[in-house]
């Protein structure tokens, strides 16, 4: 790692990650990335009357992508699902003041798991309210 390619913003969420840990009882669960080639990226969710009450991450990566997923959590807390549903790659990349090209698919990950814990919690939600039905 070259500190000369990352901005004080990604060094800051790479030393001292945010919201780092698995949550046993998240209402929603999202992955992206591939363990088999490289990072790859857990999180989790909690919700209260459709907003991001708490979440947490777990990634197996490089710097860019642990600090990707640690700004991923901060800018979904408190949001509406769907506002966090919108987040962008870009959004990720530029709260974190830039990465370099190469790392660009670090925030990729961030994006795609967010949308993948709304998408789990939405389809256990929905089955939850099917069976009390």
């Amino acid at each position: 790692m070259n500190l000369n390619d990352y901005t004080d913003n990604v060094i800051d969420h790479f030393m001292s990650p945010r919201n780092l840990g698995s949550m046993v009882d998240a209402d929603g669960i999202g992955t992206s990335g591939d363990p088999d080639c490289g990072d790859y990226l857990h999180i989790y969710i909690k919700v209260n009357e459709n907003y991001i009450s708490e979440v947490s991450f777990l990634v197996f990566g490089c710097a860019a992508a642990v600090a990707s997923s640690s700004i991923t959590t901060e800018l979904i807390k408190g949001k509406s699902l769907d506002n966090a549903y919108k987040i962008t790659a870009e959004e990720i990349t530029a709260a974190l003041s830039g990465l370099p090209d190469f790392k660009l698919h670090c925030s990729v990950l961030g994006a795609a798991a967010v949308k993948n814990a709304i998408d789990d919690f939405r389809k256990r939600h929905l089955a939850a309210s099917a069976a009390e039905q």
